[in-house]
């Protein structure tokens, strides 16, 4: 059973990481925030890998295809054991490669991220190798919404479904805005569990900061059948900063020492 308390006091801590990480140069706060309980889920829940099994051939991977959003991801490696925690407070230092965009020199991290629309394909051709390879890895790709406007995508998701590839699993992040605009705004992608059933793909729909929700959306996948699996999480842009969430304007964010202290409190009281 899921410990949703236990989550929540996690997902806190990961969240104060996130906004440190906008002080100084700043980072993409608003959609790292978005993502920030789909990675912990995935990581505390879900994934099997651990620090220990970065070069186990039978380990699970994750992708982060949204990279701008590597804040979420390196505030969960530390707190699952993979990156000490004094590494982050070097993020954007020239001394480090805690970087703007995931990188392979970061415990945890399978793959280089930066320009959108590609780890799809990346993922797919993982999972084919497992396929190939009769292995019982499952591999997961983390998207952003906005993203599903790169071709690529759905050029992917179309040669996952005819290579019947059931050990992918597509996650997309739907916080409803594509950098500084809404997604419906620009480039509507609703009815999204349509485009992506008429792709061929097994389709989920969950709210992506509810822990207990997530469980029973992640408890069936893979599902088999030959199908490849898509988690759409509506999330929220900001989550746990109230003058920050649903904001277009809050994409890249710098934040100063007294923001960074003030920030953290509302987060930390919210969980309370």
């Amino acid at each position: 059973m899921t410990d949703t308390k236990a989550l929540r006091d996690a997902a806190l801590r990961v969240r104060q990481r996130i906004v440190r990480m906008a002080a100084g140069g700043g980072c993409f706060l608003g959609a790292s925030l978005s993502c920030a309980d789909l990675l912990l889920y995935l990581y505390a829940e879900v994934l099997n890998v651990t620090p220990e099994s970065l070069a186990d051939p039978a380990r699970d991977y994750l992708f982060l295809s949204k990279g701008h959003d590597v804040p979420a991801l390196y505030g969960v490696l530390a707190e699952r054991g993979f990156l000490p925690e004094e590494r982050l407070a070097r993020h954007l230092d020239v001394s480090d490669v805690v970087y703007w965009h995931p990188n392979r020199g970061v415990p945890g991290v399978e793959f280089h991220a930066g320009s959108l629309g590609h780890l799809l394909s990346v993922g797919m051709g993982v999972a084919l190798d497992v396929k190939y390879g009769r292995g019982t890895n499952r591999v997961f790709v983390l998207l952003g919404d906005g993203e599903l406007n790169e071709g690529s995508v759905w050029e992917a998701a179309l040669v996952a479904s005819a290579l019947e590839l059931d050990s992918l699993v597509a996650i997309v992040d739907r916080n409803g805005f594509q950098a500084n605009v809404a997604t419906e705004e620009l480039v509507p992608l609703e009815p999204l569990e349509a485009k992506w059933q008429a792709f061929g793909w097994n389709t989920v729909r969950v709210d992506g900061h509810d822990f207990a929700a997530l469980g029973q959306a992640f408890a069936g996948l893979p599902r088999g059948g030959g199908r490849p699996s898509v988690v759409i999480a509506d999330t929220v842009r900001g989550k746990g900063i109230v003058e920050m969430e649903g904001r277009a304007d809050c994409w890249f964010v710098r934040l100063t020492d007294e923001q960074v202290a003030a920030v953290s409190s509302e987060l930390a009281g919210a969980v309370r």
